[in-house]
């Protein structure tokens, strides 16, 4: 069998569903098996559960050496991302877990091994990106969201500092204080012992969580959404382009056209009249 033909059979392996959901079901396994060994086990489970993490490794190793044949561009295949991330995993996991020094970061790198799911199922990767391509501008809307924390972390610290100084007695607890006013982790009961002094209290608290926990928060969703949709968009037009079809930016640079074309002819009748 020539390299021609076994780079068709693992193509065809790799397009496979069947193959694709068996890999995601090895990685729940060793998600599952990780999970298992933060356990007091046995030392008969014991010797169950280290051959089984040995199969599960063994497998992501086979599935990246097929991925990597399959490849069209062998020489850039480890240029994608997601390629260069998921063979790292695999080769750290081949790291023995024993007493050895890297015994930890190889028990902690099995953990990750989860994260190879991302990169086979194609909506969480376009999450993840997402989420990534968002940070730039939910960098400013964290900023602004620090300095409410921070105005309004002083002021509690001066008028409640007296009342409980363990929740108000300086700032950086007065914010972290704060964060737990926001998620509504027993808000309820930091303003009620505060009303006691200060009956007016109430509204210190109402308007934080108005600015935090509703303004800014459904500003940080709608950044994300935004970014998401932007990517599902781009996603669209590659495999539109692909096809050779037209994308969504040809259609309204042809609209423009148009537009154009629609302006420039009534121009010109109008000043025919």
């Amino acid at each position: 069998m020539d390299a021609r033909s076994l780079q068709s059979i693992f193509v065809a392996v790799r397009a496979n569903k069947l193959f694709e959901l068996f890999v995601i079901t090895v990685i729940v396994a060793s998600a599952l098996l990780v999970g298992v060994k933060t356990y007091e086990i046995s030392p008969g489970m014991r010797r169950f559960t280290d051959p089984l993490d040995l199969v599960v490794t063994l497998i992501f190793v086979t599935e990246i050496v097929i991925r990597f044949i399959a490849d069209d561009n062998r020489r850039r295949f480890f240029h994608d991302f997601w390629n260069s991330f998921d063979t790292l995993i695999v080769l750290v996991s081949l790291v023995p877990v024993d007493n050895s020094d890297m015994a930890l970061v190889a028990r902690l790198v099995r953990v990750f091994r989860v994260l190879r799911m991302v990169s086979l199922i194609p909506e969480l990767r376009v999450l993840l990106v997402s989420l990534v391509k968002a940070l730039p501008q939910l960098g400013y809307v964290m900023l602004l969201l620090f300095i409410i924390f921070y105005i309004y972390g002083a002021i509690g610290s001066t008028l409640f500092g007296t009342v409980n100084p363990t929740l108000w007695g300086n700032i950086a607890i007065s914010m972290l204080t704060l964060f737990r006013v926001m998620t509504f982790e027993d808000w309820t009961d930091v303003m009620y012992e505060t009303m006691e002094a200060y009956p007016l209290s109430w509204v210190y608290y109402v308007t934080f969580i108005f600015f935090t926990a509703f303004a800014f928060l459904n500003m940080i969703i709608g950044i994300v959404v935004n970014v998401m949709e932007e990517e599902h968009r781009s996603i669209r037009d590659k495999a539109a382009a692909s096809r050779g079809e037209p994308t969504l930016a040809d259609v309204h640079e042809r609209l423009g056209e148009i537009q154009g074309m629609l302006r420039a002819q009534a121009a010109l009748e109008s000043r025919r009249e």
